[in-house]
C-alpha cells in the first residue's frame, strides 16, 4: 500500500499507535499512581525500576524498527509477498532476545542497581522486588513489539489501539489488586504491581495474536506460513535496527543516570522528579505516535520514490504533533492541582506544589521534545541510523555531562537539572535538521 502526504495521513497512521506505541508508558504511569497512595518510598522506587524496565522494553522496540522500515519499504514498493519472512526473522530474534534480557533481570539487577542507589537502601530494596516479578513480562513484551512493528509498517495500526486499551484496563484492575489487596488477592505491595503490569502484558498479546488468526488482510502477506530463520535477513535488520536501540538504551538509560543523579539531592527531590517524570510520560504519548507514524510514513515514501518529500513530512508530522500536544499539556501543566487530583488524590499536595516550577518547565520542553523526536524518527526511516547513533552520542554526552556538573559542583535547584533536557534536544533539532537537508542519505538502500 502506497501512502500519500496528508495530514489526514498523518493522523489516521499515528493516532492509533498514540496510545498503542505508548504501552510501557501507560503501565508505568497506572504502577506510579497507584504506588503514590501506597507510600512514598514505593513511588520513589518505581520512579527508578520504572525507567529501568522501560530501558528493557525500548530495547526490544528498538531491534523491531529494522523489521518495520523494511515492512514499510516493502509496501511502498508493492511487494507485499515478502512481507511476512520479514516478520518470521524478527519475530524469532525477539524471543531469543527476550530470553537474554529476563535472565539479565532476575540475576543481574541486584549488582547493577547498588551503583545507583548505594544512599538509598529501602528504595533499592522495593526496586528490587518490583523487577523480580515485573521480569517475566519481557517475553510478552518482545514479542508484542513485533507484532506492532507489523501492523505498524502496513500502515494498519487500528488494532494496537484497541491491545493497549486492553492492557490498560487489565493491569489498572490488577494492580488496585495485587498492591492493596483487593478482589481476594494477597496485598504485595510494589511487587504486585511488577505481577500485575506481567500478566496484563500476557493477556494482551494473546488478544493480539487472535485478531492475527482472523485478518484476513494479511494472507497476501505470507504471515501463516511456516516460519524460517533467515540469517541474511537478519543481518539487513540489525544494520538498521542496532544503530536505534543503542540510541533508546542511550536515551532511556540517561533517565536512570538522571534518577540515580537526582538521588544525591534526597530522597523527596527524587519523589518530586518521579511524579514531574510520570506527568511528562503522558504528555509524550502524542510524540511516540507520531514518531513512529512518520517512521512508517517516510520509508513508504522513499519505497515510492518520492525522496524530496521526506523533509516536508517531517515537519507536516512535527506541527500536528505540537498541536495535539500542547491542547492536553497547557491544561495539566498550568492547574495540576485540579487535574492532577483525581490520579493522585492525596490530601497532603505538598508534592505537585513542590513539582510546580518544574511543571511549568515542561511546558517549553514538550516544544523541543515533540520536534526533536519526530525529527529523529523520519531521519531513521531513511535508513541513516548510524548518522542517528552518533547524533544520539552527542546529544547524551552533552545531557549526562551538563547533568552531572549541575548535581556535583552547583548548588543549583531541581529546575537546572531538568534543563538539562533542552540542551539534549535543541543539539538534536538542530543537527538532525542540517543532515536531512544535506541530502547524504539519498543513496540508502535496503
Amino acid at each position: 500500500m502506497q501512502l500519500d502526504l496528508t495530514y489526514r495521513n498523518i493522523w489516521r497512521i499515528s493516532a492509533p499507535i498514540m496510545l498503542g506505541s505508548a504501552a510501557q508508558n501507560v503501565i508505568a504511569l497506572s504502577d506510579a499512581v497507584l504506588l503514590y497512595h501506597k507510600g512514598e518510598v514505593e513511588f520513589a522506587a518505581m520512579g527508578f525500576a520504572g525507567v529501568f524496565y522501560i530501558t528493557v522494553a525500548a530495547i526490544g522496540f528498538s531491534f523491531s524498527r529494522g523489521g518495520q522500515i523494511m515492512i514499510a519499504r516493502r509496501m511502498g514498493e508493492v511487494q507485499q509477498g515478502a512481507v511476512g519472512h520479514i516478520f518470521h526473522t524478527m519475530l524469532l530474534f525477539e524471543l531469543a532476545l527476550a530470553t537474554l534480557m529476563w535472565a539479565f533481570m532476575r540475576y543481574g539487577t541486584a549488582w547493577f542497581f547498588q551503583f545507583f542507589l548505594e544512599h538509598s537502601p529501602q528504595i533499592y530494596e522495593k526496586s528490587l522486588e518490583y523487577i523480580h516479578y515485573r521480569s517475566f513480562g519481557v517475553f510478552f513484551s518482545y514479542a508484542g513489539v513485533a507484532l506492532i512493528s507489523l501492523y505498524t509498517g502496513i500502515a494498519r495500526p487500528g488494532i494496537i489501539l484497541a491491545t493497549t486499551l486492553l492492557l490498560a484496563i487489565v493491569n489498572l484492575v490488577l494492580n488496585y489488586g495485587l498492591i492493596f489487596g483487593h478482589f481476594g488477592l494477597p496485598a504485595m505491595g510494589i511487587g504486585g504491581s511488577g505481577l500485575a503490569s506481567s500478566i496484563a502484558e500476557g493477556i494482551a498479546f494473546v488478544f493480539f495474536g487472535i485478531f492475527m488468526l482472523f485478518d484476513k488482510n494479511t494472507k497476501p502477506m505470507n504471515i501463516f506460513t511456516l516460519p524460517s530463520f533467515d540469517l541474511t535477513l537478519m543481518i539487513k535488520q540489525l544494520r538498521i535496527s542496532l544503530p536505534v536501540v543503542a540510541q533508546a538504551a542511550a536515551g532511556q538509560g540517561s533517565w536512570v543516570f538522571f534518577f540515580g543523579m537526582v538521588e544525591n539531592l534526597g530522597e523527596r527531590a527524587l519523589a518530586v522528579s518521579n511524579l514531574a517524570r510520570t506527568v511528562y510520560l503522558l504528555l509524550s504519548i502524542p510524540l511516540w505516535g507520531f514518531s513512529t507514524g512518520v517512521n512508517t510514513l517516510v520509508s513508504n515514501l522513499i519505497g515510492q520514490n518520492k525522496l524530496d518529500m521526506v523533509l516536508t513530512a517531517a515537519w507536516k508530522t512535527g506541527k500536528l504533533c505540537w498541536a495535539v500536544t500542547m491542547m492536553v499539556a497547557v491544561p495539566v501543566l498550568l492547574f495540576p492541582e485540579k487535574l492532577l487530583y483525581p490520579l493522585l488524590g492525596k490530601e497532603d499536595m505538598s508534592l505537585i506544589g513542590e513539582a510546580q516550577p518544574v511543571f511549568y518547565f515542561l511546558l517549553g520542553l514538550l516544544s523541543f521534545s515533540t520536534f526533536g523526536a519526530v525529527l529523529m524518527n523520519a531521519l531513521s526511516g531513511t535508513g541513516a541510523t548510524w548518522f542517528g547513533l552518533k547524533l544520539q552520542a552527542l546529544c547524551v554526552a552533552a545531557y549526562l555531562g551538563y547533568v552531572f556538573v549541575i548535581t556535583h559542583f552547583t548548588s543549583l535547584g531541581l529546575i537546572w537539572v531538568w534543563s538539562a533536557e533542552v540542551v539534549y534536544w535543541a543539539l538534536m533539532i538542530g543537527i538532525g535538521l542540517v543532515y536531512l537537508r544535506s541530502e547524504k542519505w539519498h543513496g540508502m538502500r535496503f
